[in-house]
């Protein structure tokens, strides 16, 4: 896992590929490894000052090195298995299927604006860097719901989740990321990215349906949601339910039309992915949830990473009694 701390909030990204370790260890060679440990004790303290300094000059300066430093250790032969995991302020996640990693992360710009920055590296056969930056361009549009991007006019987000939906024999990558915003409101972004017939990421497609609503609103190519900035939201993929769920929200101050004062109000909306869409679910259930419940798979790992024994042993069993009765399975994985 990576780490981001930021107004007081603990940010975290789960890296997929537990066992990138054995794979970085067969992929890399010993004098690779040890350049790419160098490297990476450099880029966490330029990626750090970018994020933290106080001088906005140092934090310009500090994220152009960080930049360099990043693009030149990537050349090195395979750095695609080597995982960063010490580098707590920038995200990198593995797409499900290890065809790509992206980088995200941001820098305050000045007292008012976070501009987010990233690069997607591919899984090249031979190990050799194929790498594409991403540019965000939010601040030049006032409707980024309605538009298919490229990288260079990019949306910008700190992702912390990629989910893989095929159709027709096309990948779609859902990417949900965080986006600080502004210092009074921070949005949670959901969309979907494709790679077109030259290789390269395409992001947004009118794949988000609101159909079954009452508002009946148009296809979007994208879908965020802002909300205050101390209130702590959720913006997530639930494998058990196979269903995209975040938190309704309402103001606070009976204001609608200020999205700094939007707070969850126990509600639950969500997506989900019926023949290559992302359908719109107004209310995913018929009741309320106290402050602090979620409709989710029991948390086997706290927030610090730790492990908590109890709901290990929990899960255990309830696995355990899930496979009892059921008759062993026959070669060739039938029942």
């Amino acid at each position: 896992m990576a780490y981001r701390l930021r107004n007081g909030c603990l940010f975290i990204v789960t890296i997929l590929l537990g066992c990138l370790g054995t794979l970085s260890a067969q992929h890399i060679s010993r004098s690779d490894r040890r350049q790419l440990m160098r490297s990476e004790d450099t880029m966490r303290v330029l990626a750090d000052s970018a994020l933290n300094a106080n001088n906005p000059s140092t934090r310009f300066l500090s994220d152009s090195q960080f930049v360099r430093v990043l693009v030149r250790t990537l050349r090195t032969k395979n750095s695609f298995y080597y995982p960063f995991d010490s580098i707590r302020t920038v995200s990198h996640l593995y797409s499900p299927d290890s065809a790509f990693r992206i980088f995200t992360w941001e820098m305050q710009k000045d007292s008012y604006t976070f501009l987010q920055e990233g690069a997607i590296q591919i899984n090249t056969p031979d190990g050799s860097l194929k790498l594409f930056p991403l540019f965000d361009a939010s601040m030049f549009t006032s409707k980024p719901q309605d538009s298919v991007r490229t990288r260079r006019n990019w949306i910008g987000a700190i992702y912390y989740k990629i989910v893989l939906k095929t159709f027709e024999g096309k990948k779609y990558y859902t990417m949900l990321g965080f986006d600080d915003f502004t210092l009074a409101s921070t949005k949670k972004w959901m969309e979907v990215m494709t790679f077109n017939d030259h290789g390269e990421p395409v992001f947004g497609a009118p794949v988000i349906l609101f159909h079954d609503d009452s508002t009946r609103k148009k296809p979007q190519y994208r879908f965020n949601i802002e909300y205050k900035k101390e209130a702590a939201t959720r913006f997530n993929y639930d494998p058990e339910m196979d269903m995209i769920v975040y938190d309704h929200l309402v103001s606070e101050d009976d204001e609608p039309t200020r999205k700094d004062t939007y707070v969850p109000d126990g509600d639950f909306e969500g997506f989900k992915w019926t023949d290559g869409k992302w359908v719109h679910v107004d209310k995913v259930f018929n009741y309320k949830l106290k402050d602090g419940e979620f409709p989710t798979e029991e948390k086997l790992l706290d927030d610090a990473g730790n492990v908590n024994e109890q709901k290990l042993k929990e899960q255990t069993q309830k696995n355990l009694d899930k496979t009892k009765g059921k008759p062993p399975a026959r070669p060739g994985g039938g029942q």
